[in-house]
C-alpha cells in the first residue's frame, strides 16, 4: 500500500520492483488483488495490464493510521508521539521545522482557549 499511495498508481511489476526483498510477480499480483479486495485499491486497464490506485483519500488513510499509532504505542499522547519523532529525527530537524511545530502548538492553544471560553 505504502508504494500505490507513494506513486499514486502503480502496477504490480512497479510495485515489485520497489519492494526490498520481493517475493514471484505472482505473489505481488495476488496481494494487490487481495487488497483490491478488501476495498484498499482499485484498478484500470491500460495496455493489457492493472494499474493500481488508492480506494481511499490519502488524507483519510493518514488520519486512522495516525490515531492508530497514537492508540496503540503512545496511550494516545500527543506529546509522548511529537517526542519520539524528534528524538529519531535527532539534528536532522530544521529550524523552520521547529518554528512551523510552534506554530501548530500555539494555533492548538488559542482553539482550546476558543472553546473553553464557551
Amino acid at each position: 500500500m505504502d508504494i500505490v499511495y507513494e506513486l499514486k498508481e502503480a502496477s504490480a511489476k512497479q510495485v515489485m520492483q520497489r519492494l526490498p526483498d520481493p517475493p514471484g510477480y505472482s505473489a505481488v499480483r495476488a496481494l494487490l488483488a487481495k487488497l483490491e479486495d478488501k476495498g484498499e485499491l482499485q484498478h484500470r486497464e491500460q495496455h493489457l495490464k492493472y494499474i493500481y490506485y488508492p480506494a481511499h483519500d490519502r488524507e483519510d488513510v493518514r488520519r486512522s493510521a495516525l490515531t492508530r499509532l497514537l492508540k496503540t504505542f503512545f496511550d494516545g499522547s500527543v506529546s509522548q508521539a511529537m517526542n519520539a519523532m524528534i528524538d529519531l529525527s535527532g539534528d536532522d530537524v530544521s529550524d523552520r521545522e521547529l518554528l512551523e511545530l510552534e506554530q501548530l502548538i500555539e494555533k492548538a492553544r488559542s482553539r482550546k482557549d476558543k472553546r473553553s471560553d464557551h
